[in-house]
């Protein structure tokens, strides 16, 4: 399986709620010329998840192993806002942190 691309926009936070969910969100805000290289970080990171927890997608209270949220704003006629939520229980999550570490 091919690396992902290196990550350039999106900075994960991590979190975790008291039941061993873990959550990683990243917001880039860009002007639209950046638009693209964002969209292409969000695949990588989405084609990482996919291919590592195959058939695991889906809600986490169904007993998934991760989910995902993404938004997409246009906040003005040049900027544009993307947010990428990746949760999960700790396999997940720490196979994440360990091919997205944090700075």
């Amino acid at each position: 399986m091919p690396l992902p691309l290196p990550l350039n926009y999106l900075i994960f936070d991590h979190s975790e709620d008291t039941e061993g969910i873990g959550t990683f969100e990243a917001m880039a805000s860009v002007t639209a010329d950046h638009l693209a290289a964002v969209h292409a970080e969000v695949a990588s990171v989405l084609a990482w998840a996919f291919a590592t927890f195959t058939d695991a997608h889906g809600p986490l209270d169904q007993g998934f192993d991760w989910d995902h949220d993404l938004l997409v704003q246009q906040e003005s006629t040049t900027l544009h806002t993307v947010t990428l939520l990746l949760s999960g229980g700790t396999a997940f999550c720490r196979a994440f942190a360990e091919r997205f570490p944090a700075d």
